[in-house]
């Protein structure tokens, strides 16, 4: 385990000061948003994507021919994992994920080199969250300068509404990893996008503190609503939208409980 002592000092002014312990607990809710808080959810690939996500924040990673419109994120942690010398297990060092499909990627799942894999993310748990919390607190500024000028102090007061609390902290820390940034091109139907910076625009006015986070719970509903509304039939991305809002609704309760 890696300790998150580097992270207790905030970012922004407006952020709180985070705990190891709160950190801790950022840390398991995302593994119960992403993978129930199982040990077998660290190695997922869910039916009718075209990669596998792994670890507590459902890093993706995808195979050699087949890019896909969102971000990969797999690669750009495990080359943070090896920067902080966790020594990740040969499995994590390919330069593409090994499974070409879901079915081969299935009939590995109980082979030696995956539960290997199970077991170093399990033990590392700690450091997936320093990592997802690091790409949360950068993404204010490419937000910005990704957002139309006429939008961005309005986006960046959120954005500090919503940080002023712990509980806040959690719910931007949680959303960019769920979601992204909202800043990607690739990453919109129909030109409309679903990330942190669509989310911050959706907001209706509410103060800082727990008033923000649980209106950012609601513009999350509703970003990610519209995104299946938009989304190509063949998807089927309905089935996911009781889950995404349920996800949504632990940004507005105590630490996800």
């Amino acid at each position: 385990m890696f300790p998150l002592v580097a992270l207790v000092a905030p970012v922004l002014a407006a952020e709180p000061v985070l705990s190891t312990s709160q950190l801790s607990a950022i840390g398991r809710q995302i593994w119960k948003n992403e993978c129930a808080g199982t040990v077998e959810g660290l190695t997922s690939w869910n039916a009718g994507e075209g990669f596998p996500s792994l670890g507590i924040g459902h890093f993706i990673w995808y195979p050699a021919g087949n890019r896909g419109p969102f971000e990969e994120s797999w690669p750009r942690f495990v080359a943070f994992a090896k920067s902080r010398k966790a020594n990740p297990p040969p499995l994590a060092l390919h330069a593409t994920a090994p499974w070409p499909n879901r079915a081969a990627f299935e009939a590995s799942r109980n082979n030696a080199e995956v539960a290997n894999l199970r077991a170093w993310l399990a033990a590392h748990v700690a450091l997936q969250t320093e990592f997802i919390v690091q790409r949360s607190r950068a993404a204010l500024p490419k937000i910005l300068a990704a957002a139309p000028a006429s939008e961005r102090s309005r986006i960046q007061a959120n954005y500090h509404k919503v940080a002023s609390t712990a509980q806040g902290t959690y719910a931007l820390i949680d959303y960019v990893n769920f979601k992204g940034e909202g800043i990607l091109p690739t990453e919109r139907y129909q030109g409309r996008g679903w990330g942190l910076m669509q989310v911050l625009g959706e907001m209706r006015d509410a103060p800082s503190g727990p008033a923000a986070a649980k209106e950012f719970a609601a513009a999350a509903k509703r970003v990610l609503s519209r995104r299946v509304a938009l989304s190509p039939p063949e998807r089927g991305e309905k089935r996911w939208e009781s889950g995404w809002h349920r996800r949504c609704e632990t940004y507005a309760t105590s630490m996800g409980r």
